[in-house]
């Protein structure tokens, strides 16, 4: 078994609600196996607060969370990544940034739950929905045996994920 550390970026629009999710959702779920970090092409300079109670629901810490610029993970000093995922989606009119390096990439997109207009009690159905969605993807990137495929299978089965 591999002790490799994967760092993973999730990058969506305005860095407040989908990468917020997914960054929780990694970190929580990876065990240790993954790191988890999130930025906005745009970011909106707070944190949604209906993702945040979102990922409370999930049983997952909410402490630390902050809107942040992508380019802050292309600097020298940055963790280096393994994987950097879009979630932002396209359908929606968005644009993702693109990340350069050599890092896989794959673009898991869904629609922005913070652009839902609607009750609070909606809001949280669509946020819960985003999360579900996103936690679907992972578990399936978490069950795949890094260790045991080679650069372009892993390539081609966490696009294949984003699909799903």
């Amino acid at each position: 078994m591999s002790d490799k550390v994967y760092n993973v970026l999730f990058i969506c629009t305005h860095n407040s609600a989908r990468s917020i999710l997914a960054e929780g959702l990694l970190n929580s779920l990876g065990r240790g196996r993954f790191v988890a970090y999130s930025a906005g092409s745009q970011p909106g300079g707070s944190v949604n607060p209906f993702a945040l109670k979102t990922l409370e629901r999930l049983r997952i810490p909410t402490d630390g969370y902050r809107s942040k610029d992508w380019a802050e993970f292309s600097q020298p000093h940055a963790p280096q990544m393994d994987f950097v995922f879009t979630v932002c989606d396209n359908a929606a009119g968005e644009v993702c940034p693109v990340w350069p390096g050599q890092p896989m990439t794959a673009h898991w997109g869904i629609p922005d739950p913070a652009a839902f207009e609607g009750t609070d009690e909606e809001k949280s159905r669509v946020f819960w929905d985003a999360a579900v969605i996103l936690k679907r993807r992972i578990e399936l990137m978490l069950a795949l045996p890094m260790q045991s495929l080679d650069r372009l299978a892993i390539q081609r089965e966490i696009t294949d994920i984003g699909r799903r």
